[in-house]
């Protein structure tokens, strides 16, 4: 899912606040609320991109819940990817509007090429069976036991846009899914989890 992934936003360069119209309350409570929790992060502990990504997706997910309501100020639909990554850049240019300096300094972290870990991916395959929408969007496949796994649709990845709409005509086919994995916090168990966050996928 590529829903709201402002680290795109910060990452992509767009460093320059765009025009926008002044934000609703909805949308000022979700901004304040995230600038509230990464600046109360002990940032002295984020010494690489990965963890200043990580601490940053842990505050949006923590706030998840908020995001229905700015879409509804919006008069968007939230299964509108394209809509909600239009509000996720428009809170990324919020917090700097306001000089949010914990966000701020997370950026900048976040940014940091020099000190960039080497991720590794990995690959799993499997039949396509439903996407699971539990706030964030899970790809679900099965293996050849029928065993069935579930993957982060977290932001833009190679292939995203055969998933974007109807998808019952794909049940079933063969599919390749490259992920990484990342942690985060999942407010509805109250701890961090690790997740599987999909980088592309390939129909076999």
């Amino acid at each position: 899912m590529k829903k709201l992934i402002l680290i795109l936003f910060i990452l992509s360069g767009l460093n320059t606040a765009r025009a926008q119209n002044t934000p609703g309350p909805a949308e000022t409570k979700l901004t304040n609320a995230l600038c509230d929790c990464i600046s109360k992060l002990d940032k002295t502990k984020l010494t690489t991109p990965a963890q200043a990504k990580e601490a940053f997706m842990s505050c949006f997910t923590q706030h998840a819940d908020l995001l229905p309501d700015v879409a509804a100020e919006r008069n968007v639909e939230f299964s509108d990817n394209g809509a909600m990554d239009k509000i996720g850049s428009d809170i990324g240019v919020n917090l700097m509007k306001q000089k949010c300096a914990g966000f701020m300094q997370l950026a900048i972290k976040m940014a940091d090429k020099g000190n960039a870990e080497a991720t590794t991916t990995q690959t799993t395959s499997g039949a396509f069976k439903r996407i699971d929408n539990k706030g964030f969007n899970y790809i679900v496949i099965a293996d050849n036991t029928g065993s069935q796994k579930s993957f982060l649709w977290l932001r833009e990845f190679a292939g995203f846009d055969k998933f974007t709409g109807i998808t019952t005509r794909l049940l079933n086919k063969k599919i390749k899914i490259t992920w990484q994995e990342m942690e985060v916090y999942l407010p509805v168990a109250k701890g961090y989890y690790k997740v599987k966050e999909i980088t592309a996928i390939d129909f076999l």
